[in-house]
C-alpha cells in the first residue's frame, strides 16, 4: 500500500504452504524475474537464513531487500539490504519488533524523506501493524506496545479498511470494542485460515480491497475457512498426540510426523501439544522426498538453537526461541527425532516442568472487584503476550453454579462468592472441573468486561482453578 502510494509498481507474492513451504524459494524468484519482470524483491518476516536463495537472487539480477525479525544464522544472505535488529552490530534499540513492525519501519523510511509530502502517512497503516504484531505473538512491550495501542485506536475509531470492517461484522465484533484479545482470538485466526488451507492472497485481498461487496464476500469465505481450520486442527492434534505418545509420556520432546498432516495446521497442532504437556513439540508433514515441520517450545528450551545443533540434517530452518520451522529429507526424519530428543533430554531431564503463573495480587476480596478498579486496569492495555493482563487471586470461594459451554463442553461458566461479593467467571478449556468441583476453590484470573446483548458486566477470566486448602 505504501509503495503503491509512492508510485511503485507492486505485486504481492505469498508462497503456497502446501507446495512451496514458507519463505523464499528459488522457483518463486525465477518466476518473479522471468514471468513478471520484477527488479526488486522485498521479503517480510522471512529470508534472513535464506543463503541459497540470496545467491539465486544475485544470479538473476534481483535486488533482494530482506526484512525479517527471526534469529539470523552465523552467515547472512547476500542481499541488497537486510533489515533485522537482531543481526550482529545492529544498534536499533527495539529487538522485539514483529515482521510487520520491520515492514512498517521500511515504509516509514521511504515516506519521511519524500518531498513534496506523499499522499500516505505511516499512521494510515497502523491498523495493519497492530493486526500483525498481535497475531504473530510479538511481546506487547516497548515499541510494540505503542504501535499496537495506536493501531487499535485507529481500528476502534471506525476502520477505513473495508475488509477489516467486513470481517469484524462477520465475526460479530462490536464496533469500537476491539482489543489485543480480539486480534489474537478472533481476527488473526480468520486472516490466517486462508493461507493454512488454500492461498493467503485471499486475506491480502480482503485487507486491500476498496469494494464493499468484495470485502463482504471474502470475509464470509474466511469465516467458513476458519471453521474448517478449527476442525482440521482438532483432528491433527489428536493424531499427533497419538503418534507422539507411542514412546510413553516421559519424553522431553514430543515429535509427530505423518503424511496426512496438512502443513498449514501443523504449527497449531504443535502449539496445542506444548500447551497440554508443557514440552517442546514438533509436528511435521512427511512427504515422499521432503518433510516440513513446525516446532513450538517452552521457556526452558530454545527451539531454534536446538535446530541449529542438527543443521546437518536440515535443508532449511529458522525461527526464534519459542517457535521454528524446518525442511528435511524424509530419510532423515527418524535420526532428526532421535537427536532432538537427546538434546531436549540433556537440557530438560530431571527438571520438574510445569507451566507457572505469575500472580500480581493475592487474596483479593470479590467485593473489591469494582467498575472503578476495572477503569484503572484498562490502563495496562494492550495486554497479551509479553504484557499479560494483571493476574489476581481470590481464595476460599464457594461455587453457586457451574456449567459447561462451547464445543465439546470444553469451557466452564461459573458464579462464585466469598460471602461478601459475587461474580460470574469463564474458564476456557477447563470444562472437566464441572464433574469434580470441590466445595471451595481458589481462582487465579484476569478481570475483564463481558459485553453481551448491550449489557456490560465484570467477569473473571479464569486461568487456574485449585481446591482451597481443606476445601475438598
Amino acid at each position: 500500500q505504501v509503495l503503491q502510494a509512492l508510485g511503485a509498481e507492486v505485486e504481492p507474492y505469498i508462497p503456497l504452504r502446501e507446495e512451496e513451504g514458507y519463505g523464499l524459494n528459488k522457483e518463486a524468484l525465477r518466476k518473479l524475474k522471468h514471468e513478471r519482470a520484477a527488479a526488486v524483491v522485498v521479503t517480510v518476516d522471512c529470508g534472513v537464513r535464506a543463503l541459497p536463495e540470496g545467491e539465486e537472487a544475485k544470479t538473476l539480477g534481483l535486488d533482494l531487500i530482506v526484512t525479517d525479525h527471526h534469529q539470523p544464522g552465523a552467515e547472512l544472505p547476500r542481499a541488497f539490504a537486510i533489515i533485522n535488529p537482531k543481526q550482529a552490530g545492529d544498534t536499533y534499540p527495539e529487538k522485539s519488533l514483529a515482521g510487520v513492525g520491520l515492514a512498517y519501519k521500511l515504509a516509514q523510511g521511504l515516506i519521511r524523506p519524500m518531498n513534496p509530502r506523499p499522499r500516505i502517512a505511516g499512521s494510515d497503516v497502523l491498523d495493519l501493524v497492530a493486526l500483525g504484531t498481535v497475531a504473530d505473538l510479538a511481546p506487547l512491550t516497548g515499541e510494540n506496545r505503542a504501535l499496537v495501542r495506536q493501531g487499535l485506536s485507529a481500528m476502534n475509531r471506525g476502520s477505513r479498511r473495508m475488509g477489516l470492517a467486513a470481517m469484524m461484522q462477520t465475526a460479530r465484533v462490536k464496533g469500537g470494542k476491539a482489543d489485543a484479545g480480539t486480534i489474537g482470538y478472533v481476527l488473526g485466526p480468520r486472516l490466517n485460515a486462508a493461507g493454512r488451507l488454500e492461498s493467503a492472497l485471499a486475506a491480502y485481498h480482503l485487507l486491500t480491497t476498496q469494494d464493499g461487496a468484495t470485502a463482504a464476500q471474502i470475509a464470509m469465505q474466511l469465516e467458513e475457512q476458519n471453521r474448517e481450520r478449527q476442525e482440521l486442527t482438532r483432528s491433527t492434534q489428536a493424531r499427533a498426540r497419538e503418534i507422539a505418545l507411542r514412546r510413553g509420556g516421559d519424553s522431553a520432546l514430543l515429535f509427530a510426523a505423518d503424511p496426512d498432516f496438512r502443513s498449514g495446521v501443523v504449527g497449531l497442532a504443535a502449539a496445542r501439544l506444548t500447551e497440554e504437556f508443557y514440552r517442546p513439540a514438533i509436528v511435521a508433514t512427511r512427504g515422499p522426498e521432503e518433510t516440513r515441520g513446525s516446532a513450538r517450545s517452552i521457556l526452558e528450551f530454545h527451539i531454534t538453537n536446538a535446530l541449529d545443533q542438527v543443521a546437518g540434517l536440515l535443508s532449511k530452518h529458522g525461527g526464534h526461541a519459542a517457535a521454528a520451522g524446518f525442511t528435511t529429507a524424509t530419510s532423515n526424519v527418524d535420526e532428526l527425532e532421535r537427536r532432538l530428543e537427546a538434546i531436549a533430554q540433556a537440557q530438560l531431564g530431571g527438571m520438574d516442568l510445569q507451566p507457572a503463573l505469575r500472580v500480581d495480587v493475592d487474596e483479593v476480596p470479590l467485593a473489591e472487584l469494582t467498575r472503578e478498579l476495572m477503569e484503572h486496569l484498562v490502563l495496562f492495555e494492550p495486554c497479551g503476550y509479553g504484557n499479560p493482563a494483571p493476574l489476581l487471586v481470590s481464595r476460599g470461594l464457594k461455587v453457586i453454579n457451574a456449567r459447561t459451554v462451547g464445543a465439546d463442553s470444553k469451557h466452564l461458566k461459573l458464579t462464585v462468592t466469598d460471602g461478601r461479593g459475587r461474580h460470574e467467571a469463564i474458564a476456557f478449556g477447563q470444562g472437566h472441573w464441572a464433574t469434580q468441583m470441590p466445595a471451595q476453590i481458589d481462582l487465579a484470573y484476569a478481570l475483564e468486561w463481558n459485553d453481551w446483548n448491550n449489557d456490560r458486566k465484570l467477569q473473571l477470566n479464569v486461568k487456574s482453578i485449585q481446591a482451597s486448602a481443606g476445601g475438598r
